[in-house]
């Protein structure tokens, strides 16, 4: 196969806050594999550093191990050559970028969706929720208002950035009344932080926090001291979280499970553990989305997913809209067409 690594960097509208720093634009790979009959699969990896502690750099690394065995994999078993990139590239991230360009090329192959060779039934718009990026009050407000007036169901909001009851009490007060409203403090509080941050957010009736502290064991600690329901998040990841319900739920991300493969043994884990799930991504471009909304349409996740964030870049087309508080799986098949134009290409 023909192997391209591309490199693009998309500027945010603003500035993304959250416990683990300010993220002002975010560059991503986009891996294209092309076969002899010149059909193309896409993959993306997206790093995120201050998330994973993986850097854009360390992901193009870990795919140029790969490149000599993708160059030479036309009519090898797709199972067998993602074992052999699992061994060569070692990230999740960069696996990710090869599952997903695999299944979306099979798919294509095919001239079926990636939802369908999961086995999954015909899709249903997907519930998605809104992610709140103004970290002052007034601006909050304003977002929340203009998001619920979009049709959003669900808002989220970061914590453990300063002003959290402040903030959330006004998101609250500018919300609908049946607004869903649910915070994620990616793992910036300690137990006792966050048993006394979630108590003062009692007011404004949360639906959940994200990764509130870090660790199976910190999580599990205060699930039993709230009534606030948590998720997991960058935990999930951790070796055995997934193993027993340490909490009400599980976000997972595409990214981190390595793909499409990765995701859904994952998902199929925690469900058999207990967990309710719904899917996130960390500012991931529309392949990783695309991937999502597809994995989404075979699972059935049990909340609203946090995938509508493309529309926090700058200048990109809106390849994968949001209408109503809910995305649907991209039209055509692998993974669905003119994802590859909002990357420049």
């Amino acid at each position: 196969m023909k192997v391209q690594i591309h490199r693009v960097s998309a500027a945010l509208r603003e500035p993304f806050q959250s416990s683990r720093g300010r993220v002002d634009r975010r560059d991503l790979l986009l891996l294209v594999l092309e076969d002899r009959e010149g059909l193309a699969g896409l993959g993306e990896a997206a790093p995120l550093e201050s998330y994973d502690g993986v850097t854009v750099d360390d992901a193009l690394a870990a795919l140029e191990d790969c490149r000599g065995v993708l160059e030479a994999a036309d009519g090898r078993d797709q199972g067998e050559l993602l074992a052999e990139c699992e061994r060569l590239a070692v990230l999740p991230q960069a696996v990710a970028a090869v599952d997903v360009a695999l299944w979306d090329l099979a798919g294509r192959r095919a001239g079926q969706p990636v939802w369908q060779l999961l086995g999954g039934p015909q899709p249903t718009p997907i519930e998605v929720n809104h992610t709140l990026s103004s970290t002052d009050r007034a601006s909050a407000a304003a977002e929340a208002r203009s998001a619920t007036t979009a049709g959003y169901r669900c808002l989220k909001a970061k914590v453990a950035i300063g002003d959290d009851a402040g903030r959330l009490a006004a998101i609250r007060a500018a919300s609908a009344k049946d607004t869903i409203l649910r915070v994620d403090a990616n793992g910036g509080w300690t137990v006792a932080e966050a048993q006394a941050g979630l108590r003062a957010l009692g007011p404004v009736r949360l639906e959940l926090c994200e990764e509130p502290v870090r660790g199976p064991d910190a999580v599990a600690r205060l699930a039993a001291l709230t009534d606030v329901p948590l998720a997991l998040d960058e935990t999930a990841s951790i070796p055995g979280a997934l193993d027993r319900r340490l909490c009400t739920a599980a976000g997972l991300k595409l990214t981190r499970w390595g793909g499409i493969t990765g995701l859904l043994d994952a998902a199929q884990r925690a469900r058999a553990a207990g967990y309710e799930l719904y899917l996130t991504s960390t500012l991931d471009g529309p392949v990783g989305i695309a991937a999502a909304l597809h994995v989404a349409a075979a699972i059935k996740p049990d909340r609203a997913c946090g995938l509508a964030t493309l529309g926090l870049f700058a200048g990109r087309p809106d390849v994968v809209p949001v209408q109503a508080g809910r995305m649907v799986v991209p039209e055509g098949p692998g993974l669905g067409d003119a994802l590859r134009h909002w990357y420049g290409e």
